[in-house]
């Protein structure tokens, strides 16, 4: 069963690029055609590469490695809490502070003062030993600790792989990432450059529709890779009793148990006419890309940056 599939890209708008005059060349590969001033990017090669970097992403965590969410802009900042959440990975969608990856040791200094100052009762001026200036002072700082810094608060040290919505915005993150040669995974949009990313997901990192989608795709390897750790680890009957799992973890592996087993009972009872590989149907779609794009790039304006009438979604 593949990821994900053609239909669920063309309902999101991934496919959907930038305005023609705002491209990089190296793009070019990526691109199926133009439609309206609008590139259209070749959804057919986005399978290829999310199913590329699903499976790099759940072996990576099956391994014990963590995968740092990132995208602070507004399209983004809903879903990549939400999935990270999900999963129980760190994630910035507020703002990303320099040396955050390559200065960990002091991030982590400021992750532990942000720790003692949510211990301290605000309400109780008399037994917290402060003043009430004081304790506004810290209740402020204590804000915007956990505004910057919630999101990887249990983050203790760099992380194995870095998802990134928006290369262009998120520039420091992958420049950091590369740095400590961590391999980032991120959505690729026409504006684009493919030699930043280790493994690249050609696609619109502007619509929510399509953000949504492709960062609930990299939760699910994170939370298969889980599975596959936990599934290892139970052989392991002393590191299991070394290491408990978390709360959210085991909720997780609970949650998806009857989800793994349903589509083991289907495939055993189907025919074997349904295992066909979903390549072949995708040319079809491929080939409907084309006359669908015209009518899809008037959907509403939300998410869809038509030159005529430019969108709040506008590129």
């Amino acid at each position: 069963m593949p990821v994900v599939t053609m239909r669920q890209l063309l309902d999101s708008g991934v496919h959907f690029g930038h305005q023609t005059r705002r491209w990089n060349p190296k793009m070019k590969r990526f691109i199926f055609t133009e439609r309206n001033g609008i590139y259209i990017i070749d959804l057919q090669q986005s399978l290829g590469y999310i199913d590329r970097a699903y499976e790099f992403v759940k072996a990576t965590v099956a391994h014990g490695g963590t995968v740092l969410f990132v995208g602070t802009k507004k399209q983004a900042q809903e879903a990549i809490a939400d999935q990270a959440n999900r999963v129980g990975q760190p994630f910035v969608n507020q703002r990303w502070l320099g040396g955050m990856l390559t200065n960990f040791q002091t991030v982590s200094k400021r992750i532990q003062r942000m720790k003692e100052l949510e211990e301290i009762d605000f309400d109780d001026v008399a037994g917290s030993g402060h003043t009430k200036k004081e304790l506004l002072l810290m209740k402020r700082e204590l804000t915007k600790l956990q505004t910057n810094l919630g999101g990887i608060r249990n983050l203790t040290k760099a992380p194995s792989v870095v998802w990134v919505v928006d290369t262009k915005k998120e520039h420091l993150a992958i420049d950091e990432a590369k740095k400590l040669n961590i391999p980032v995974v991120a959505i690729l949009d026409t504006n684009c450059d493919p030699d930043e990313v280790d493994f690249p997901i050609p696609g619109n990192d502007d619509a929510i529709r399509a953000v949504n989608l492709l960062t609930r795709v990299i939760a699910d390897a994170v939370a298969e890779g889980l599975i596959a750790r936990h599934n290892r680890s139970g052989n392991n009957d002393s590191a299991v009793a070394d290491e408990p799992m978390a709360e959210w973890e085991r909720e997780l592996l609970e949650g998806n148990t009857a989800e793994v087993a349903a589509p083991d009972a289907a495939e055993a009872s189907a025919p074997a006419t349904s295992e066909s590989p979903a390549a072949d149907q995708a040319p079809a779609e491929a080939e409907a890309l084309a006359a669908e794009a015209p009518a899809a790039a008037e959907v509403p304006a939300e998410e869809v940056p038509v030159p005529e009438a430019p969108a709040t979604d506008a590129k």
